[in-house]
């Protein structure tokens, strides 16, 4: 009889069906030595399912408390407080603070309870300092240009500097790896101490890249150079892009920009400048994001020497499509309201290539 009534129990394999068909069993008035002889659980686990079972009328298996929290919600709302008061307090710092505060818990803990609150330790990210002219300046720009629209910027050659550094233009690379993989050839990103750096001029507008030229090494951008760059490479894409259609040009305060002798030149081309252009806006200039994408894609061909990382910045420049361009064009006025909105302040652009 006990035979038949177990058999299809002993399929079960979850504790609680094991412990509901023990105890089903032992209603039927089988003795715990009955219920042993089935193999259906440990000796003492049966028994203990039947003891429990008597003590409180229940198969179910009062909860554990678990061990008790360290902290009430009114010591994390103080911990969250102390922590937005000084973001670059590490953990351990924390857990200090807090201690005189009455709450002895360890940095991981500390660290548990910020995640809770949504804190989460990231690399801080990098922007140009402002100052109070900076901002000023940047306010008068925007609200002068507030009105433009996307089609007003696409009238708008924007042109600046970029260096392109031998091994990791970039800077930064993630790569996936296995625990001992971290020094493995496909894991690694070699470095130099003095690496080469190839030193660019480009413009773009919304129809798409102009020219690209590239310094001679160990050459920095001088008046010279700027005016010859301007003659060379602005002109004919200008005339290439706009054609007799007016068009105007930006370029930042680069003291070789604001030489007079570049003033004059521009002048005498008949050249519409853009701003003035405020200081340490690179937030504002939409090349910005161009560079970054281009980096990326010069990173991915890793050049092994300045000769082929020449070739890859300009085969990859060329590359680039005129559909991208003319959205980073068109983000300008996103870009103005935004500054306006935080009073001057940084606008975060997403220089992520599948963002744009």
């Amino acid at each position: 009889m006990l035979e038949i009534i177990v058999l299809p129990l002993l399929t079960m394999v979850t504790c609680k069906e094991t412990r509901a068909a023990i105890i089903a069993l032992h209603k039927n008035g089988f003795t715990g030595k009955d219920i042993v002889a089935t193999k259906i659980a440990p000796k003492s686990t049966i028994y203990r399912f039947i003891k429990n079972f008597k003590e409180r009328g229940s198969i179910l298996v009062k909860k554990a408390s678990g061990r008790p929290r360290k902290s009430s919600k009114r010591q994390d709302r103080l911990l969250k407080r102390i922590q937005l008061r000084d973001r670059s307090a590490t953990s351990a710092e924390l857990a200090q603070e807090w201690q005189q505060a009455g709450v002895s818990a360890s940095a991981r803990t500390v660290r548990r309870r910020l995640l809770e609150d949504g804190l989460v330790s990231r690399r801080a990210a990098k922007k140009p300092l402002l100052s109070k002219k900076n901002i000023r300046d940047r306010l008068i720009f925007c609200r002068k240009y507030s009105e433009w629209t996307a089609e007003d910027w696409g009238k708008v050659i924007f042109s600046d500097e970029a260096p392109f550094r031998l091994f990791g233009a970039s800077g930064k690379r993630l790569v996936r790896r296995r625990k001992g993989e971290r020094y493995h050839q496909s894991c690694v990103m070699p470095t130099v101490k003095h690496p080469d750096t190839i030193h660019v001029w480009g413009c773009f507008s919304s129809k798409g890249v102009g020219s690209l030229t590239i310094l001679p090494k160990n050459t920095a951008m001088n008046k010279e150079w700027y005016q010859n760059t301007l003659q060379q490479q602005l002109l004919p894409t200008t005339q290439q892009q706009f054609g007799e259609e007016q068009c105007i040009f930006q370029h930042d305060g680069a003291p070789c920009h604001k030489a007079k002798v570049i003033t004059k030149w521009l002048g005498d081309q008949n050249v519409e400048i853009l701003g003035p252009w405020p200081g340490n806006s690179p937030d504002l200039n939409p090349i910005e994001n161009l560079w970054s994408i281009l980096k990326r894609r010069v990173d991915k061909q890793k050049p092994t020497n300045s000769d082929k990382l020449q070739e890859v910045i300009m085969k990859e420049w060329v590359a680039i499509s005129q559909d991208l361009a003319q959205k980073l064009i068109e983000s300008m006025p996103s870009r103005i309201a935004e500054v306006l909105k935080k009073k001057g302040q940084q606008y975060i652009t997403e220089t992520t290539e599948t963002k744009i």
